[in-house]
């Protein structure tokens, strides 16, 4: 069967870097937010919090909240051409999580769990986008706009991420990975 790894969490929490360390064990990824990325590159927009949320918000508007599904099945099904698991970073919505589950049945929900104060941090500190002052507006809008909560309060598995050490992290992944039976490499 075909498992879809689909990444959950709060702005943050660590779902780029858990993507990222997964595709180090041979597992590719789709982030979801690089549709919304491309879509304000597009528009000849500077990449910010503020641009992104209203591309976010024109392409659900546009395509409904099921919207990052509907534009990455082709990527999805691409990728299922040569892997049996493949993940997903960043569901949003409710919407989108029933879409990939009718689509994927084999599909794994994990929420990365990071406490709000050490997400706060860390998109004070990265390199790309940084947020600091917003976070908090950006999270209740994320609630209230995308349907975030479902996806969050459904999810399969919880990793919790509130560490400094990046090893730990990767370790409760290994774990999952174990716990899941799927062995990438």
């Amino acid at each position: 069967m075909k498992t879809v790894i689909a990444l959950v969490g709060m702005p943050g929490a660590g779902k780029t870097e858990a993507a990222e360390y997964l595709l180090k064990k041979g597992i590719p990824f789709v982030r979801f937010g690089k549709f919304i990325e491309d879509g304000v590159k597009q528009l000849g927009l500077p990449l910010t919090a503020e641009n992104e949320r209203k591309v976010r918000e024109q392409k659900r508007k546009d395509l409904g909240m099921g919207a990052m599904v509907i534009l990455a099945q082709p990527k999805l099904k691409e990728l299922f051409k040569t892997h049996n698991v493949i993940a997903i970073d960043g569901v949003y919505s409710w919407e989108e999580y029933t879409l990939l589950k009718k689509e994927f049945p084999g599909l794994v929900l994990v929420h990365i769990f990071a406490e709000p104060k050490k997400r706060y941090e860390r998109l004070a500190k990265r390199s790309v986008r940084p947020l600091s002052f917003k976070a908090y507006e950006r999270d209740v809008a994320e609630l209230e706009k995308l349907n975030k909560g479902g996806p969050i309060a459904i999810a399969d598995y919880l990793i919790e991420n509130d560490g400094d050490d990046i090893k730990d992290f990767y370790n409760k992944i290994d774990l999952l990975l174990d716990r899941l039976n799927i062995n990438p490499q």
